[in-house]
């Protein structure tokens, strides 16, 4: 996967991770109560963040001061 590739794949992952921010708001303020279905939402936003860490840590290289 080229560096442009990854910077591709990490804006997509950015804005699927807003959208289930988004999805969660709108169950949660809605009062649906479905439970499962939130759990299942912030799962997903979990393993996005944790691709998006990894992709974000290949793309940017510690510098040691």
């Amino acid at each position: 996967m080229t560096e442009e590739e990854m910077r591709k794949r990490l804006e997509a992952l950015r804005i699927e991770h807003r959208d289930l921010d988004t999805a969660i708001d709108a169950l949660t303020a809605g009062g649906s109560g479905d439970q499962l279905q939130i759990a299942r939402l912030k799962k997903r936003k979990l393993k996005l963040k944790d691709q998006i860490a990894i992709i974000e840590d290949y793309l940017i290289p510690d510098i040691i001061a």
